[in-house]
């Protein structure tokens, strides 16, 4: 069974855990500009008194919960916010601090897995900040915020123990590994 634009565009949304350009959705869709809109106005129809949203911010579309339930995602942020923060909520942190600033794609590539839940559960807590990346402001780069490293007991990343050892093997592995994917390796 073939997924219709609306499918599509909801899969897409869903696994891409932040706005998307309509430009960019249309070419992956396979679909004019006038079409991903009907298609965005199909989906938006469809989740109409469901927990989830459609909104559009001008170029961009994203995937949200809906606001009517707010109250409940309140409940469920709070309940995260007394957890500890996990092995990947960890290592996701480890790496935005000893790299200064990563993309989500570099996080993902270097721990190999989704990072979208860690990123969001650190957001959460204000132990990192999502900033815009210099090099293509399409993509959003996550830093350590100032109370993340008060809570370390630094006032600098390059002040975390054994930084420089740290950041060279992180260079040194991430050298390796770009160097073992093919040329033509899609992702």
């Amino acid at each position: 069974m073939a997924l219709t634009p609306p499918a599509m565009l909801e899969a897409l949304l869903f696994a891409s855990g932040e706005p998307l350009p309509k430009k960019r959705l249309a070419a992956l869709i396979g679909v004019p500009a006038d079409m991903l809109q009907k298609a965005i106005d199909t989906l938006q129809e469809d989740l109409k008194d469901r927990g989830l949203a459609i909104v559009e911010t001008g170029e961009d579309v994203e995937l949200r919960t809906s606001p009517e339930a707010a109250p409940l995602i309140k409940k469920l942020r709070e309940n995260e916010l007394s957890r500890d923060l996990g092995k990947a909520g960890l290592e996701t942190l480890a790496l935005v601090l000893y790299k200064k600033s990563a993309t989500r794609s570099e996080i993902d590539f270097v721990r190999g897995v989704n990072s979208t839940a860690a990123l969001r559960s650190l957001l959460l807590r204000g132990l990192i900040e999502r900033t815009e990346d210099d090099t293509d402001r399409r993509r959003a780069k996550y830093r350590a915020t100032t109370d993340a490293l008060a809570h370390l007991g630094v006032s600098k990343v390059e002040d975390l123990p054994r930084y420089s050892q740290f950041t060279g093997a992180l260079k040194a592995h991430e050298t390796a590994v770009a160097a073992a994917v093919p040329e033509d390796h899609d992702g």
